[in-house]
């Protein structure tokens, strides 16, 4: 069964990267929306990106944050993690550093997302795990994602479950 999952990640650095995790094709993401349409939803304010976020996490069972070098700290990622935890969502990221980007660059590796929260006096990395794809080269990061994204997913979504 193919999971639908939602993709949480920092746009402007790490979209060549997403569209490359995209094509492995073995989780149903939310349409990734073009620069342009990202500027239009922007301009109209948060109002609008929160309705953007909320009505794209509906019907998902994970979220998957696509960690790259600034991931962390992005405020929408943050609001992202938050609205999937409180609605059940089993919660995950993958490291995405190591995928070359549109110019055959790779990138350092960035903060874990989940370290900052708490869920009943307990560290959310308990439940929210974050990968770090093996390979010496953007090839082999994508296989290793390739290979193992699905039971990622799914050992998330168990995880939530045990909370």
């Amino acid at each position: 069964m193919v999971r639908r999952c939602f993709y949480s990640f920092h746009y402007a650095e790490d979209s060549w990267r997403v569209s490359t995790v995209k094509q492995i094709g073995a989780i149903e993401g939310q349409p990734l929306v073009r620069g342009n349409q990202w500027e239009e939803i922007e301009r109209r304010g948060e109002a609008a990106i929160r309705n953007w976020i909320d009505e794209n996490l509906k019907g998902r069972s994970c979220l998957i944050v696509l960690v790259g070098r600034v991931t962390a700290g992005r405020k929408w990622v943050k609001y992202e993690i938050e609205k999937a935890w409180n609605e059940g969502k089993g919660v995950l990221g993958v490291r995405i550093h190591n995928l070359k980007n549109q110019n055959g660059a790779t990138s350092a590796a960035g903060a874990n997302p989940f370290a900052s929260y708490n869920v009943n006096g307990a560290p959310l990395t308990n439940w929210a795990k974050v990968y770090d794809p093996a390979g010496a080269t953007s090839q082999e990061v994508y296989n290793t994602i390739a290979n193992n994204i699905e039971k990622w997913v799914e050992e998330a979504i168990r995880l939530r479950g045990t909370v």
